[in-house]
């Protein structure tokens, strides 16, 4: 049995290999990283824990500059409807 290959069968099996690649390839549009949660910390080592689906959050301040861990809660839709911080300053 010979086996012989035209130029139009190569290109065809090519062309439909790339798009089987292609497809495989494409991932979900939705954002992978999706959770009610969200967590921030920032260089300064302060803590911010968003509930995303009820706008409440925590926050915790650096532990080097008050000695212990205060939690502070909050309401998102609150704090940017008055435009007032509900952190507390430091001592």
């Amino acid at each position: 049995m010979k086996i012989t290959l035209d130029t139009k069968s190569l290109v065809l099996g090519f062309l439909g290999a790339g798009l089987m690649f292609t497809a495989i390839s494409f991932k979900n549009g939705q954002d992978q990283t999706g959770g009610r949660y969200r967590t921030e910390v920032n260089p300064n080592n302060l803590v911010v824990i968003l509930d995303t689906e009820t706008g409440n959050y925590i926050i915790a301040p650096a532990m080097q500059s008050s000695g212990k861990v205060q939690w502070i809660k909050g309401e998102f839709d609150k704090t940017f409807s008055t435009a007032v911080d509900n952190k507390k300053e430091p001592k």
